[in-house]
């Protein structure tokens, strides 16, 4: 069976506003939308799946944070990021436009890192703390530290100076 011309067209933002309500970060229904029997009227949309919340409307599938977005900028962009990393802080001052490089500037430090600091590793051959970053996709060495704390604050003021606050805090837990 064919997808129908409406299934295949972006929300609007005015479809936005009438099918939902945007209190504090969360959307609620409006009214039960056509294709759910579950949802109702002032029910809170959308759900769990990978960390993101997501709805259906006209067979078409969206994040919540892309229809908080649309409702506010009239427009949904390729990337929202979530500037404090939460995927369920879904407050409009926690939403920006973004490219991949503003995205991936903003990651998590990753579960495998040892250091505890982002950018910062610990190099067997010269038996110190190595940092380094990235600026424009190559690869900037910051230099060899004997002490873990050194590291990561030099690889932060080298974070700070070459992307501003786009970037998150080095460390876990920040």
């Amino acid at each position: 069976m064919k997808p129908s011309k409406k299934a295949m067209t972006t929300l609007t933002q005015e479809e936005a506003h009438r099918l939902f309500e945007y209190r504090d970060g969360v959307l609620y229904w409006r009214e039960r939308p056509v294709q759910s029997r579950k949802a109702k009227g002032n029910m809170e949309a959308g759900t769990q799946s990978h960390g993101y919340k997501k709805v259906t409307v006209d067979q078409r599938r969206y994040y919540v944070h892309q229809i908080v977005f649309l409702m506010h900028h009239g427009f949904i962009p390729k990337i929202v990021d979530h500037v404090d990393q939460d995927k369920n802080n879904n407050r409009i001052e926690n939403l920006r436009e973004a490219n991949k490089a503003i995205n991936s500037l903003n990651r998590p430090i990753q579960p495998n890192n040892k250091s505890g600091y982002k950018g910062v590793f610990w190099n067997k051959q010269k038996q110190k703390w190595q940092a380094g970053l990235y600026i424009s996709g190559k690869r900037i060495h910051c230099g060899f530290f004997d002490e873990l704390g050194l590291a990561a604050e030099f690889v932060d003021l080298a974070r700070q100076m070459a992307h501003g606050s786009i970037g998150n805090a080095s460390f876990k837990g920040a």
